[in-house]
């Protein structure tokens, strides 16, 4: 399976802000992105442009994309579907990306990152419905219920996420204590946090 490897600081650094990459790091003084807040590359801190429209657009798109952790091919397949569905593509595209199974998995709280609940989703720790999933891909409706395996619970790495971490269960998701969610509704367009403008977005793959 195709991914990316290098380093995902560097991705927060050429967006110029925090993408929340690597979890806990992300809110310490050791997040690169505190010590060198440019660009990277040998000419990043010197490289002043007048930002284009289209540059603009395309940032926004490679934002949505890192932050979810898709590929490119992935991220059009995508946006091609939320453009055949009713409604505005925009917030289609961000729903869609939000009912990943991976994505619930971290903001259920069991996961510091998405690349770390996508890890627990592929090593076979996260049932839907009361059966194991491994796509992190996997998108979820309405009414279904995402849980931890019996044993999952007790892997020091996710209690440890569980009492550290001081993440709030998004409004369209109900805990069922601490180690299963439920769907209740779709997600809105209000309750989902990424700082990402989704309508440049479409503006840059309607051309």
């Amino acid at each position: 399976m195709a991914r990316y490897t290098g380093p995902v600081c560097r991705l927060c650094r050429r967006e110029k802000m925090k993408l929340y990459l690597k979890g806990p790091k992300c809110d310490s003084m050791k997040c690169p992105i505190e010590r060198r807040p440019y660009p990277p590359g040998e000419h990043g801190r010197d490289r002043v442009r007048q930002g284009s429209e289209y540059q603009g657009q395309l940032r926004e798109k490679q934002k949505a994309r890192r932050i979810y952790g898709l590929l490119e091919r992935q991220f059009v397949n995508l946006y091609e579907e939320a453009n055949r569905q009713s409604g505005i593509t925009g917030e289609n595209l961000l729903k869609m990306l939000e009912l990943r199974l991976d994505n619930v998995s971290f903001r259920a709280g069991w996961g510091s990152s998405r690349s770390q609940a996508r890890q627990f989703v592929r090593h076979g720790h996260v049932l839907v419905n009361g059966k194991r999933v491994t796509i992190p891909s996997y998108r979820l409706r309405k009414g279904d219920v995402v849980s931890l395996k019996e044993k999952s619970r007790e892997l020091i790495v996710i209690r440890h996420n569980q009492d550290t971490l001081d993440r709030q269960v998004p409004p369209w998701l109900e805990a069922d204590g601490a180690a299963s969610v439920t769907v209740r509704d779709l997600p809105l367009r209000e309750h989902i946090d990424v700082p990402v403008r989704e309508q440049l977005i479409v503006e840059l793959y309607s051309k």
